[in-house]
């Protein structure tokens, strides 16, 4: 049934608010160290898109302060549907955490090369004989999320954390990293202090095909380090024009990288060192700086994603609820609780051009 136009207009004022919330929180993040925290909170829920680990936060931060939630943070989040598939319910007079969910369309097309070819079908249209059919985000709409202290019923499996201690690298850890970037078609090699590779404590060489990693540090460090120039071979490549403009933007995102990545390891994060964001997010002349910081972080977060994936190290939990399942039986809502549902869905949200979502 296709959306009156009170119901589209309720959407709109909807994402409006939502836009008007993230750029807010996004705002806030004006210092380095503010930067650091709001990225080891997005290693937390990193399934999620960084611009929805931000409304979260916020949304979150409100919450506690008005006496709604035990703790300052969240620590496992899902739709209301799916706390229901886990034998839990929101309690009465827990309002959710708006976030922003993908609207998606089916294309079709006879020549999948052609990308001017692509047609948008109906929505009980079938494809001509002969046409591929692919699924494109073509929009946003607001739905909501509850924190499990916002819940109660079942108990839920415990998620294992790693502990560990101080300059400590996590065990394995090391040589994921390392064969990533072998996989790559790049070396790692060990040197004996800082002064073999410029005073740096880590140096990717992108002609010689090696990564360098000094041995006069604590095993943490090296490990810090490592992702950080494994960071650099996925990201950073050399003849890319606006990678060489941008050198500054460049060391940012590969330690952010190592700071998402040491964070969903239990590593702590106060010795990353990241610049001002006012120093490294008016980068580009045709993009507001709130902009390019929710760019940055979503490009972090699927570049940590991407690494965290292929290694079989523990981690932390990404925020999702053990035992939660994309297609999880629910039972139905409450007609007051139906308003506020997000579909049974706890992938990442992609980031929508022009809307920064």
């Amino acid at each position: 049934m296709a959306a009156t136009s009170e119901q589209r207009a309720a959407r709109e004022a909807k994402l409006d608010e939502l836009h008007e919330k993230l750029t807010s929180a996004v705002e806030q993040l004006v210092s380095g160290d503010d930067w650091r925290e709001a990225l080891a909170f997005s290693a937390r829920f990193r399934s999620r898109s960084f611009n929805n680990t931000m409304l979260i936060w916020v949304q979150h931060q409100v919450a506690f302060d008005a006496g709604r939630v035990p703790e300052p943070f969240p620590t496992l989040v899902a739709g209301y549907r799916q706390w229901q598939g886990l034998g839990r319910q929101v309690m009465k007079g827990q309002p959710g955490y708006m976030i922003f969910a993908p609207v998606t369309g089916r294309f079709a097309t006879a020549t999948p090369s052609d990308s001017g070819s692509w047609r948008r079908l109906g929505p009980r249209e079938k494809p001509k004989p002969g046409e591929v059919v692919r699924s494109r985000m073509v929009g946003a709409r607001p739905a909501y999320v509850w924190d499990v202290s916002q819940t109660d019923g079942e108990p839920l499996p415990a998620t294992p954390t790693p502990v560990l201690l101080e300059g400590e690298a996590p065990a394995g850890l090391w040589d994921g990293l390392a064969a990533q970037i072998r996989a790559a078609g790049f070396e790692v090699v060990s040197v004996a202090d800082e002064m073999a590779i410029m005073g740096a404590n880590g140096m990717t060489d992108y002609e010689a095909r090696t990564v360098s990693v000094r041995e006069n540090m604590p095993p943490a460090a090296r490990v810090k380090t490592l992702a950080h120039e494994l960071a650099h071979v996925m990201m950073h490549d050399p003849d890319d024009v606006e990678v060489r403009q941008h050198r500054g933007i460049r060391e940012v995102e590969a330690e952010s990288v190592a700071l998402m990545i040491g964070a969903a390891h239990g590593m702590t994060t106060d010795g990353y060192t990241i610049p001002y964001v006012s120093t490294w997010a008016t980068r580009a002349d045709d993009k507001e700086p709130a902009q390019i910081v929710q760019a940055t972080g979503e490009r972090v977060r699927k570049t940590a994603l991407a690494i965290l994936d292929q290694l079989d190290t523990p981690q932390l939990s990404d925020g999702t609820p053990l035992g939660l399942e994309r297609d999880t039986p629910t039972a139905k809502p409450t007609r007051a609780a139906a308003r506020q549902l997000e579909p049974d869905r706890p992938h990442a949200v992609p980031v929508l051009a022009g809307r920064g979502l």
